[in-house]
């Protein structure tokens, strides 16, 4: 059964583009690098995404438990509000987090690593959503992608499990990672308390058939239904 509350814009949440960058120069330094993170399939990985309907200023978000040696889903809940923050492209954390959070307060049970639709290190401030949701929350996190936001790669190998660096200048920020043989290979980085190694290691062990995470694919189809089925706001 999945839970479902109500989103709330926090107090003093930032309003302008110049307050959100503040936001993200003061907690940036609290990103924590040097951890290795879970091992690949054992305890719990969440996945969390979000879907918006502007034209009634309508967020939705889910958040999605996965056993991580099975991949079978041990909860689930979702939250719906108002738009917390306009689009700017950078700043995109800002009007996801507050559903976000309040989404993964519902959970009846820890979320263990939390695997994000969007960028964690590999971003223009190198604060992505997964990283500012990682130091907010304190929770590994990591953020795997579906293109390559400004930066630039080689395409990795065919086979799956094959990488290539995803680079800022000659800056690792990331890695294109080949999930499917062939297929175009999704984006990740760091997000908090995880290093690159094993945020590639966890996003091949969570799409062992498809190019996205399952955490991604089943986070991604509830904020959507959420989304459809939103009564709140009126």
């Amino acid at each position: 059964m999945t839970t479902t509350v109500t989103a709330q814009t926090p107090a003093h949440w930032p309003a302008t583009e110049e307050q959100a960058r503040a936001v993200q120069d003061a907690l940036r330094g609290r990103v924590v690098l040097d951890e290795p993170g879970p091992p690949p399939g054992t305890g719990r990985v969440t996945g969390v995404d979000v879907a918006y309907d502007d034209a009634r200023d309508v967020v939705a978000a889910a958040a999605v438990v996965l056993d991580a040696g099975t991949l079978d889903v041990v909860a689930e809940a979702t939250a719906v509000g108002r738009i917390s923050f306009p689009y700017v492209p950078g700043l995109l954390a800002f009007r996801e987090i507050p559903a976000v959070l309040a989404a993964l307060d519902a959970l009846p049970c820890p979320p263990g690593l939390v695997v994000c639709d969007g960028y964690g290190l590999a971003h223009p401030r190198r604060f992505g959503l997964a990283s500012h949701l990682g130091v907010l929350t304190g929770l590994p996190t990591v953020g795997v992608a579906k293109n390559p936001f400004t930066f630039t790669y080689d395409d990795p190998d065919t086979p799956r499990g094959s990488t290539s660096p995803l680079l800022a200048g000659a800056e690792e920020v990331g890695r294109a990672v080949r999930t499917r043989d062939g297929v175009k290979p999704v984006f990740v980085s760091v997000g908090h308390r995880v290093d690159l190694a094993n945020a590639c290691a966890q996003t091949l062990a969570l799409a062992p058939a498809h190019r996205l995470p399952e955490t991604t694919r089943r986070a991604d189809a509830l904020c959507r239904t959420a989304l459809r089925t939103a009564a709140y706001p009126a």
